[in-house]
């Protein structure tokens, strides 16, 4: 799967089939509801959770919080916008990178 399928996606009324939990937030959240994506994230543990609760506080407006979680995911705090950042996650999380940590 690729970005543009799967913004494609977002069309449709559920999630593509086979997803990881953590597209799979992202997916709900680019069809604009934040609450489902922020309990499927928020119990899990992980540098790639982290990543994504960070980008959904980052989203929600909560700066201090979102620090929080760039910290437990090893990244800096992002200065991108926020579609872009929500299109680097998903091209990240598209392709499983063992070297990068995530998963």
């Amino acid at each position: 799967m690729t970005l543009l399928d799967f913004k494609e996606s977002l069309k449709t009324p559920l999630p593509p089939t086979g997803i990881s939990v953590y597209l799979e937030a992202l997916w709900y959240d680019g069809k604009n509801n934040w609450q489902k994506a922020h309990s499927l994230i928020d119990h899990l543990e992980g540098k790639t959770a982290a990543w994504v609760h960070a980008y959904l506080h980052r989203k929600e407006g909560d700066k201090f919080n979102a620090g929080y979680w760039y910290n437990r995911a090893g990244k800096n705090v992002c200065l991108l916008s926020l579609d872009k950042e929500w299109e680097d996650l998903v091209n990240e999380l598209l392709t499983y990178h063992p070297q990068s940590g995530l998963y």
